[in-house]
């Protein structure tokens, strides 16, 4: 089963065991993180596809795998003739996850709901033409 879900920011395809690369989260490595933000979820063949406006109510499970940081992005400016040259360096800092399990919505139970009766409407007085 595949699901797509928006998480940190992003829009991610996922199905389970599949590891992925988010914006740095302030978790400790092992510990489960719930993403209820789920898109759209459907099946390998897409027979069975389960749309949101704007979510399904489904939940996917991650497993923080750890820390890391990313690739080395350079920032070159330069200004012919002027002298003028800098270069800086970026690293984002990423979390490793890993998806554990895509599960259906909970069912929560809802209580019967009570039928009101509408209020019975009043004859409308009819009107009179006066003669004059």
């Amino acid at each position: 089963m595949y699901a797509v879900i928006e998480f940190a920011g992003h829009q991610y395809k996922v199905k389970e065991g599949d590891k992925l690369e988010v914006n740095s989260l302030n978790e400790k490595e092992g510990a489960k993180v719930s993403v209820d933000k789920v898109l759209m979820t459907f099946d390998e063949k897409g027979s069975s596809v389960k749309l949101g406006s704007p979510y399904t109510g489904d939940t996917v499970e991650l497993k923080v795998l750890g820390d890391k940081k990313g690739d080395k992005v350079r920032v070159f400016k330069m200004l012919a003739k002027k002298r003028y040259r800098r270069n800086k360096g970026h690293r984002q800092a990423l979390t490793m996850v890993e998806v554990v399990k895509i599960g259906a919505a909970k069912a929560a139970a809802k209580p019967a709901a009570e039928k009101k009766e509408a209020p019975a409407k009043k004859p409308a007085a009819k009107k009179t033409e006066k003669k004059d």
